[in-house]
């Protein structure tokens, strides 16, 4: 055990030093997001899935449009980005927000809806600026896994739900500007990601400031507090889903 612990060290004491060398850095992130916003569907008729009566019937929201407030509850965000010094090869960055919110809508039959998404972006950008002042630009891939579940309660023995799901890939643009306060251990960061691909249109905003409690030869640490806005809309032929996530977040961030 001792011996395995050992290595374990070893191995830790190696890649800090590899990334702090000129040949590889990583910056990993972690946030608690405080979200709320809302859900709005409308539909212009379509048959859906009724679980009491194990039949296809015609939607009860027929050209309707409702409107869902989410309650705010946490949510988890991460990142993680691998940067290196070869020429023409991109950075690699790696983001993960998970989302399990409820939402109620102020409607006659005391309607409900549960958005349960995970977001997962691949980006590969390069980095124009680098200094005081830092400026990334990329591409890469957003892929949306989850669903939207409605309820409607019309009495204590009927209840009618439907199922949107909410999945695929779509292709993202990237951008990111920082600045840092020389000597002060501030720096502040916004970041955009847009998308508009096959009747889907992503757009995610966030903006933050840090302050590094921990700068040394193998490790920055630093804590930071920011706003993010995240908004989803899908749209076909007879229904469109427009979801809008926002408010505060706090999470810590490492530099190797």
């Amino acid at each position: 055990m001792k011996m395995l612990q050992s290595a374990i060290c070893v191995m830790g004491l190696t890649l800090s030093g590899l990334a702090q060398a000129d040949f590889i850095g990583v910056t990993g992130d972690i946030h608690y997001w405080s979200v709320d916003g809302d859900v709005t569907e409308h539909t212009s008729g379509s048959l859906y899935y009724d679980a009491n009566s194990d039949q296809l019937i015609l939607d009860p929201y027929l050209n309707n449009t409702t409107k869902y407030n989410i309650d705010r509850n946490g949510a988890f965000q991460a990142s993680l980005a691998i940067e290196h010094p070869v020429p023409m090869i991109p950075n690699v960055k790696l983001k993960y927000t998970k989302l399990d919110l409820d939402a109620q809508a102020n409607t006659l039959f005391l309607d409900q809806a549960n958005v349960d998404l995970n977001q997962t972006d691949l980006i590969l950008y390069y980095e124009i600026l680098d200094n005081v002042i830092s400026a990334d630009v990329g591409l890469g891939l957003l892929k949306l896994d989850g669903q939207v579940k409605q309820y409607q309660f019309k009495s204590t023995n009927d209840i009618l739900y439907k199922t949107s799901k909410v999945d695929g890939y779509n292709p993202l643009v990237y951008a990111q500007v920082g600045g840092k306060l020389p000597f002060t251990g501030f720096q502040a960061k916004a970041e955009m990601l847009y998308s508009d691909y096959d009747e889907v249109k992503i757009s995610d905003f966030q903006a933050e400031l840090q302050y590094n409690m921990i700068q040394n030869l193998l490790v920055d640490v630093g804590a930071k507090v920011g706003y993010r806005i995240l908004n989803i809309d899908l749209d076909d032929d007879n229904d469109s889903l427009k979801m809008e996530f926002k408010g505060p977040y706090v999470g810590l961030e490492a530099h190797f």
